[in-house]
């Protein structure tokens, strides 16, 4: 996943508990992506349409709006 000028791309990880979102922050900037977390699936949308990641690390069980339901939005 790199792009035209040689970098890592950017991935989005989504996940409500804050510990499992630093642990994958801290992993996948050590190897070079640049890495943006939301804590729910509003505020994952959110980021989304701001930035287009070219991953998204998705958790299926968060409050507000769930996995499935972010998935079916970005499908829309």
């Amino acid at each position: 996943m790199r792009n035209l000028s040689g970098e890592k791309g950017t991935i989005l990880v989504v996940d409500d508990e804050a510990s499992i979102r630093r642990i994958l922050q801290t992993r996948l900037e050590m190897i070079g992506y640049s890495v943006v977390t939301a804590s729910d699936g509003e505020e994952a949308l959110s980021a989304f349409r701001l930035l287009t990641p070219d991953l998204i690390v998705l958790s299926v069980m968060m409050p507000k709006l769930d996995g499935y339901g972010m998935c079916q939005e970005l499908r829309s």
